[in-house]
């Protein structure tokens, strides 16, 4: 009897604590957003989950609320929540739902930006690798294979994001349909079906859309309420916000630019935040609401950098630090331009409203340098291969990431052009277990002169994937792998065989007993360093050449001596004190071994 009155107790409380949730309004007024009635200043900035440790999510929201902000941001990554074709996973850092309900006890409202498509900078701007194998698909269309797999994923997210809305007690003030879809094209029946897929998911509050100020035209759906990105002089903001809102506010820039990121090969991006701090004062001082990108960048980790492509300009595949050069660092802490930003905030807060202090800067530690203690060359860790005649691109593998190695075998005692015809992106190739050249899409370096030795030779042909483009109409073009086909002295070889390495569990690959003596074969090594005391840190990979490094199973991101990254961020959430492990994956210098680490990164060299 005790256990039944004890759960009725339990039960009647849970519902009572529930039915108690306070529900808010968020409307359209004349000029303003009006929370509850009230006229309510959206000042936001956006920070990404899976950029940021989920241990860390709290530490960010306090330094958001020390800025001034009310309000953050963000979008909802797809590939993430469905990285293979029906198979969902909200856990751990990808619980955006517990990321929305920290952000409201620590005081904050939040933009929710789950269009499937959201750019970012992120792989394939957020659409799953497996989206190419189904034969047809189309991205950004109402092609009906994309429009069904569209909908169990917003449904899916709607599940876990629909009860956080403001309507139903919860924080989400907003939600953002597609994204800079202006930009792409202009169907107006499309952006419809999404609108009527985010009603049907649950996502029953405020619906907007966001375009830069040229294509707003193009990406606006009426009766949403159009915001505009890169935009931030008052008049001209309102003036194109009217064109197409019949002359009624509120007035919202969804994205506000403090700074902007960096890709392989190209100088670090700096701004100074004196450039800025007018600007922002004359937006809040007109009543306009704002959503600066980023608040805080944070780091892409694994695979999930993306890359830019155009008609003029080479391949830019995308850094992994995702500093931003925002008002917090990569790793949190407040900057210069942090405290810029809330002295212009602090000007337009209500009538004794007293932002919090800023909390200090986190510890920060350097590691001596250490020896990794084990290694094995890849050769001499093959997985099972795949035959076929043609090679296979990394979607037919049904591999999403990381690098595939090819492998077939051809006569020698011949000289001739070795092309790899559309290489995406970057190989290391092969004559025997011997290195003999590097291709790199980005420098549109496709081909080598081979001298083949007599006899029957392997030609292996290493190949990274280093991120799918995530804007423009080059979406529709995003396989890896080696694409079409491999071309010798003239002629196409066949015939090849394909083993997959997409790093998804480091610590599966083990050292086996050399078999293969390939001193410049890429390389995986491990060691382990110990602490007395943990903080964040940033291992120095300056005398490395390229790779991707994981430490207590967490994959850091990758590395590559051409810069401007040099360094690699560690957050101390992941450390122990006492032993913490490491692998590294190193494809140009094979022969290294000595990690560092010190206590600032290096975001701004560059190698010749």
């Amino acid at each position: 009897m005790r256990k039944i009155l004890l759960f009725i107790l339990c039960f009647y409380c849970s519902v009572n604590g529930f039915s108690q949730q306070v529900k808010h309004s968020f409307e359209l007024g004349q000029n303003e957003f009006l929370l509850d009635g009230k006229p309510f200043q959206i000042i936001s900035g956006e920070i990404h989950y899976p950029r940021v440790p989920k241990e860390a999510w709290r530490e960010r929201m306090k330094m958001a609320r020390a800025m001034g902000l009310n309000t953050i941001g963000t979008y909802v990554f797809w590939n993430l929540h469905e990285p293979q074709k029906g198979k969902f996973d909200f856990s751990g850092n990808n619980d955006i739902a517990e990321f929305v309900k920290i952000a409201k006890e620590e005081g904050l409202w939040v933009i929710l930006r789950p269009s499937p498509y959201v750019c970012a900078e992120w792989e394939f701007g957020g659409y799953p690798y497996w989206l190419q194998t189904e034969k047809g698909l189309v991205v950004r269309s109402k092609e009906s294979q994309y429009l069904n797999e569209y909908k169990k994923y917003i449904n899916e997210v709607g599940k876990q994001l629909a009860p956080l809305q403001v309507n139903h007690g919860g924080n989400v003030l907003m939600v953002q349909v597609e994204n800079e879809y202006g930009s792409y094209a202009a169907d107006k029946d499309y952006l419809d079906i999404n609108r009527k897929m985010f009603v049907e998911a649950g996502f029953d509050g405020l619906l907007y859309t966001c375009d830069p100020e040229p294509d707003i035209k193009n990406g606006y759906l009426p009766g949403l309420l159009p915001a505009i990105n890169g935009q931030d002089d008052p008049e001209r903001v309102k003036a194109m916000l009217n064109k197409h809102h019949e002359g009624k506010g509120p007035y919202f820039i969804a994205e506000w630019y403090p700074a902007w990121f960096d890709w392989w090969g190209a100088p670090h991006h700096t701004v100074p935040a004196e450039q800025y701090t007018g600007k922002l004062d004359a937006v809040l001082a007109a009543g306009i609401s704002i959503n600066m990108y980023m608040f805080h960048g944070g780091t892409t980790r694994g695979f999930m950098n993306g890359a830019n492509y155009k008609d003029v300009s080479p391949y830019e595949p995308q850094i992994s630090s995702y500093d931003y050069d925002a008002p917090l660092d990569e790793a949190g802490n407040a900057t210069g331009k942090f405290r810029q930003f809330r002295a212009v905030i602090e000007k337009h807060l209500t009538k004794g409203e007293i932002l919090p202090a800023i909390p200090a800067p986190k510890p920060t530690i350097s590691i001596k340098p250490f020896k990794l203690i084990s290694k094995s060359n890849l050769f001499n860790v093959l997985p099972a291969g795949v035959n076929n005649e043609k090679p296979l691109t990394f979607e037919d593998l049904k591999q999403d990431y990381g690098y595939v190695l090819y492998r077939t075998k051809i006569s020698g005692g011949r000289k001739g052009l070795l092309q790899v015809k559309q290489l995406r992106d970057f190989a290391l190739v092969f004559i025997n277990q011997k290195r003999v050249g590097v291709l790199d899409r980005r420098v549109l370096l496709d081909s080598l002169t081979l001298d083949l030795p007599k006899g029957e030779v392997t030609l292996d042909i290493f190949v990274e994937n280093m991120g799918r483009i995530n804007y423009g109409k080059y979406l529709l073009e995003n396989k890896k792998g080696v694409t079409e086909k491999v071309i010798f002295a003239g002629k196409e070889i066949k015939n090849w065989q394909m083993f997959g390495f997409p790093f998804n569990n480091i610590s599966a690959i083990a050292p086996k007993k050399a078999i293969v003596n390939a001193p410049e074969a890429p390389s995986i090594s491990k060691g382990i360093f110990n602490l007395e005391k943990v903080g964040d840190t940033y291992l120095d990979m300056t005398e490395w050449g390229k790779g991707i490094v994981w430490v207590n199973g967490h994959n850091l991101g990758k590395y590559w001596s051409i810069g401007p990254q040099q360094t690699l961020y560690v957050p101390k959430e992941w450390l122990h004190v006492g032993k913490n492990e490491i692998a590294v994956f190193e494809l140009l210098k094979p022969g290294q071994e000595i990690i560092t680490a010190i206590d600032k990164p290096i975001l701004n060299k560059l190698s010749k």
